[in-house]
């Protein structure tokens, strides 16, 4: 409807905004969609997906920042289906505050991080991304707060 959108998720507020980067109205707000809370730090899409996945790793609630809210890209009015990516890393004790969603190459895959606290444990939660289940947890005491999963190809490619 709007071309090509780029899309931004807020940390004071739940809203994502969408904005047209093309056609009649470029750089304009063309929907906002209602998040599951504010504290959003990354948002992820693929090409060969049809979901927007949104942390929210820096909200006080924790049943908000221990979740995944995901967006059905041909039914954004259907508003988001929470996963709960830290009960699926089964830690134990500790924030688990779910962070920076990351495509595989082929687009088919989500692997979210789950931070703890130093001396707990985290992990790496991967999610298939068409039925949205879980697929696999990776734990290791090497893990701590796990970032920098970049995907190198999807980086280098620009491919979000």
């Amino acid at each position: 409807e709007h071309g090509d959108v780029w899309a931004t998720s807020h940390l004071g507020d739940d809203t994502v905004s969408l904005i047209a980067t093309s056609g009649a109205e470029p750089w304009k707000v063309v929907r906002t969609l209602k998040g599951q809370g504010g504290g959003s730090l990354f948002l992820k899409t693929h090409p060969a997906s049809r979901n927007l996945w949104v942390d929210t790793p820096l909200n006080p609630d924790d049943a908000i920042s221990q979740s995944m809210a995901v967006f059905d890209l041909d039914n954004l009015e259907k508003g988001f289906e929470q996963l709960p990516i830290a009960e699926w890393a089964d830690l134990g004790e500790g924030p688990k505050r779910v962070v920076q969603p990351e495509y595989n190459k082929a687009g088919d895959e989500v692997w979210f991080s789950v931070w703890n606290g130093k001396e707990q444990k985290s992990a790496i939660v991967v999610v298939d991304d068409k039925t949205r289940k879980l697929k696999t947890v990776i734990k290791d005491e090497r893990l701590v707060t796990p970032t920098g999963k970049f995907n190198v190809y999807n980086t280098m490619h620009d491919i979000y």
